[in-house]
C-alpha cells in the first residue's frame, strides 16, 4: 500500500491544478487557430531557458550527426513550437473531427484501417509523439473500432483527471496508463476483441536493446510481444502539422509480427521494424517530434554536462 502523499505534497498539486485550469482557460476562450499560436509562441520563448532545451539539441545532433548548433537550437525551437500549439490546441480537442468535411483533419491510407474493420480481428496499433498526437486518438476512435488506448498517467492525480476528462469528451472511451495494472487491461482487451494503442518511441528501462538511429537503445518489446501472442497486425500511424491547426493523419501498410520460431529473436525483429517506422516518420518530419525527451542513455547527457562545466571552469 502506497504511502498518504503529505500535505505540502497534495497542496503542491492543488496549484498546479489552479494554473492547469487558468492556462486552459484562457486557451479554451480563444479560437482555436489563436489559441494555438499563443501556446507555439510561450513555449518558443520560455523552452530555451528549461534544461530540457540541451536535451533536444543533444537529440538532434545523434540523429543528425552532420547538423551544427545553430541547426541543432532550430530544431529544438521548432519541438518548442510544436509542443506549445499542442497545449493550445488540447482543450478544442471536440473541434478535431477526422471523419467530417470540415474537422480540420485530412485522413490518408484508410484502406489499411478497413482491412483491419473487415477482418474481424483487432489490432495493435504504434505511434510515436507526433505533431499533436492527441489527434492521432480522435482518429483513430472516430473510425469506428473500438480502441483501448496507453498512456503515462500525469503525476498530478488532478490534472491527470482533467486530461482524462477531455480525452473521453473527444471520443476515447478506454484509457490505459502505463505500468502492471495497464499493461493487464491491455492484455484483456485484445482477448476481448479490442485493438490496443501504443506510443513506442520513448525510453524503456526495462525493455530490450533494439536499433534505433544507429544506437542499441532500450525499446518497449509490449506491442510486438502482444502482436504475436494474438496474432494479429501491428498498424503504424502517423500525424504531420499543418498550418493553422490543421493536421493530415496516415495509417500505414500493417506490419505483420515475426513467426520466427525462436521467440526472443521474433520479437526483438518486430521491435526493429517498429523501430524503423518511426525513424522515418521522424527524417520526414522532424519538427513534429518530441526532441525533448531523454531517448538515450544518461551517460549521453551526463557527458554534455561535463563537458561543459569543464569549458566554463577553463579546463577545455
Amino acid at each position: 500500500m502506497s504511502a498518504k502523499p503529505s500535505f505540502g505534497t497534495r497542496l503542491g498539486w492543488r496549484i498546479e491544478a489552479l494554473l492547469w485550469d487558468v492556462v486552459m482557460g484562457i486557451f479554451a476562450l480563444l479560437p482555436i487557430e489563436k489559441a494555438s499560436a499563443l501556446g507555439g509562441w510561450a513555449l518558443r520563448t520560455l523552452g530555451p531557458y528549461l534544461p530540457a532545451h540541451r536535451t533536444a539539441m543533444i537529440n538532434a545532433k545523434l540523429v543528425f550527426p552532420d547538423l551544427d548548433d545553430a541547426g541543432a537550437r532550430r530544431l529544438a525551437m521548432a519541438a518548442w513550437g510544436n509542443l506549445g500549439r499542442l497545449g493550445g490546441e488540447f482543450p478544442h480537442m471536440d473541434k478535431m473531427r477526422p471523419y467530417e468535411a470540415d474537422g480540420r483533419v485530412e485522413i490518408r491510407g484508410l484502406a489499411h484501417l478497413q482491412i483491419i474493420k473487415k477482418s474481424g480481428k483487432p489490432a495493435v496499433i504504434i505511434t510515436g509523439h507526433f505533431a499533436n498526437w492527441e489527434v492521432m486518438a480522435a482518429a483513430i476512435c472516430q473510425s469506428g473500432i473500438e480502441a483501448r488506448v496507453s498512456y503515462r498517467h500525469a503525476n498530478n492525480p488532478h490534472i491527470d483527471a482533467r486530461i482524462s476528462a477531455i480525452r473521453h469528451g473527444y471520443g476515447v472511451p478506454h484509457l490505459s496508463a502505463k505500468g502492471e495494472g495497464g499493461a493487464r487491461e491491455m492484455l484483456l482487451a485484445l482477448q476481448d476483441g479490442q485493438s490496443v494503442t501504443f506510443m513506442n518511441d520513448q525510453k524503456f528501462n526495462r525493455g530490450i536493446d533494439a536499433p534505433f538511429f544507429g544506437h542499441a537503445l532500450k525499446t518497449a518489446p509490449g506491442p510486438a510481444r502482444l502482436a504475436r501472442r494474438f496474432d494479429v497486425p501491428l498498424l503504424p500511424i502517423s500525424i504531420t502539422r499543418l498550418p493553422k491547426a490543421r493536421f493530415i493523419v496516415t495509417f500505414h501498410p500493417p506490419i505483420m509480427p515475426d513467426q520466427n520460431p525462436d521467440k526472443t529473436v521474433a520479437i526483438a525483429n518486430t521491435v526493429a521494424r517498429i523501430n524503423s517506422f518511426l525513424e522515418d516518420q521522424i527524417r520526414a518530419h522532424p519538427e513534429d517530434w518530441f526532441w525533448v525527451h531523454r531517448r538515450w542513455p544518461k551517460h549521453v547527457y551526463r557527458k554534455d554536462e561535463t563537458s561543459r562545466d569543464s569549458a566554463a571552469s577553463g579546463l577545455t
